[in-house]
């Protein structure tokens, strides 16, 4: 096998310009799209996945392993967190090669190390630092909830209470760690094919995100019930689930920021 046919060689990404596109016209601060379009991401993602569904699933599950893996070693397992925008740009690399008609290939999980892997890793420990403030503020606003509930009604009164305790605490999380979600939503494609900066990328995913919090709400959603039904067949439907999601997050950036 030559080396140019070889489908496990890494992409390098100096050899091609992803600035440019084969289909529209990029907007940097993005455009506003109607609430059907949380759909459409995943349909569009599922197309993705149809033109290569063995490349797919060996790229999903190479991705879980390695993330459980790493997950499993104390200490080392807080670098997941910085691996996983790097592996999202290589798929979004990908993502880019099936537009230009070249193809996905399993080499592609790995392009991220290779094209601005710095600023990618950069991403991801903004994101870990992100998430160590989120926890501490929704581990205070639960203890200062339980702490108010009781001095209000008393220890006995407050066991009644804990319900009223989880659901502050619950929508807190969601309040905090959902903008986190959209920070890092669209930030590698952002960083792989436009140079951004990691905050630059960051900054511009959470402000198009937070515009577009209607498709973003219908597609968390979907997701969500996607999610229910991929882990009925012994957690199965995860091996499709998986790359559809990968997919479609390059979906959402290129329907986000090019206009049609």
């Amino acid at each position: 096998m030559s080396i140019d046919n070889n489908p496990f060689r890494v992409p390098m990404g100096q050899s091609h310009d992803y600035s440019e596109t084969a289909v529209g016209t990029f907007i940097p601060g993005g455009r506003l799209v109607s609430a059907g379009r949380g759909y459409q991401w995943l349909v569009r993602g599922w197309e993705m996945f149809r033109t290569a569904p063995g490349t797919w699933i060996g790229i999903a599950v190479a991705f879980m392993l390695v993330v459980l893996t790493i997950g499993t070693i104390p200490i080392v397992n807080v670098g997941v967190n910085l691996l996983i925008p790097v592996f999202i740009g290589g798929i979004s690399i990908g993502c880019r090669a099936i537009e230009e008609g070249e193809g996905i290939r399993f080499a592609h999980l790995f392009a991220g190390f290779v094209r601005h892997p710095g600023r990618l890793l950069l991403v991801g420990l903004l994101y870990l630092l992100a998430l160590v403030v989120a926890a501490v503020v929704v581990a205070l606003v639960a203890t200062v909830t339980g702490v108010a509930a009781m001095l209000t009604v008393g220890r006995e009164g407050a066991d009644h209470l804990d319900s009223w305790v989880f659901v502050v605490s619950f929508l807190a999380m969601i309040l905090v760690f959902a903008p986190l979600a959209m920070a890092v939503w669209l930030a590698p494609p952002l960083v792989l094919f436009h140079e951004l900066s990691a905050y630059q990328a960051i900054k511009t995913s959470l402000l198009v995100a937070l515009q577009n919090f209607p498709p973003f709400l219908v597609y968390v959603l979907l997701v969500l019930l996607a999610s229910v039904l991929a882990s009925l067949p012994l957690l199965l439907g995860w091996l499709l689930l998986l790359p559809v999601l990968y997919a479609s997050l390059y979906a959402a950036y290129r329907d986000l920021f090019f206009a049609a």
